[in-house]
């Protein structure tokens, strides 16, 4: 694992060792250095994952995305590794807290470390995602292994205190991972047949062709848009409703 330069090859090297043998890993791992590497590390990750997240929204598996497909690839290309970088600093700072409790003496960068590594498993939580609930609760669990190994090989705190407080840890994630994914798919439910009730795709479809209308059929094309999203609107109003209606009965 060089601490000199960038170079992709040492990236998917070192990702491939975390995958494959993360106590090996995170035995050897340089515990100075700065922060460039780790760094950088979580930017290919992101734009790893922020592929791997366009290409299922265009073939499909990207849900309301797909009414404006292209788009939604390329701001996932942009945003992810943004996302990740803000992500890794925050949940370095975060262990780095539950590390000192714990009673390890490293500094943040090796949190950061530990946490930024860790996200090697990213691109490939994306794939299994496809299988619903499935995907988060792996993301738990084996994003918190990795964490458990750095504690014990790079922390040197105790299996047995590791595995207490990252067991808990693990049990509330997936609480809360089960929990909010099937808010998130109940809300998308409901956007997608208000959507498609509205007629949505067919209005922004016809939109792309508006360089080529008349000014009568331009006018004609946005009025059609006012008027499906209003109905988008209320759709959506109603399925809200519906679902509040269904949990008081």
């Amino acid at each position: 694992m060089s601490e000199n330069t960038f170079n992709l090859g040492t990236v998917v090297e070192d990702a491939k060792k975390v995958i494959t043998n993360p106590v090996g890993f995170y035995r050897d791992m340089p515990t100075e250095g700065g922060l460039s590497n780790p760094l950088i590390f979580v930017v290919v990750m992101g734009v790893a994952t922020g592929i791997m997240i366009s290409i299922f929204s265009l073939v499909g598996f990207g849900g309301p995305s797909m009414m404006i497909g292209g788009g939604v690839a390329l701001a996932a290309i942009i945003m992810f590794p943004i996302m990740a970088v803000i992500g890794s600093f925050i949940g370095a700072a975060i262990f780095f807290v539950i590390w000192k409790l714990m009673g390890s003496e490293k500094n943040y960068e090796v949190a950061y470390r530990c946490v930024a590594y860790s996200m090697a498993i990213a691109p490939i939580i994306i794939i299994v995602s496809i299988i619903p609930y499935i995907g988060g609760i792996v993301k738990t669990l084996w994003g918190l292994y990795l964490l458990y190994v750095a504690s014990t090989e790079v922390h040197q705190i105790k299996a047995e205190t590791a595995k207490i407080v990252l067991g808990i840890l693990a049990a509330i994630g997936i609480i809360m991972g089960i929990s909010s994914e099937h808010t998130a798919r109940k809300f998308t439910s409901s956007f997608e047949r208000a959507a498609a009730n509205a007629n949505v795709p067919k209005v922004f479809k016809d939109l792309e062709n508006m360089e080529d209308m008349t000014p009568e059929e331009a006018g004609k094309a946005v009025g059609e848009l006012l008027k499906g999203m209003e109905k988008f609107g209320k759709g959506m109003e109603e399925s809200i409703k519906a679902e509040e209606a269904a949990k008081k009965e």
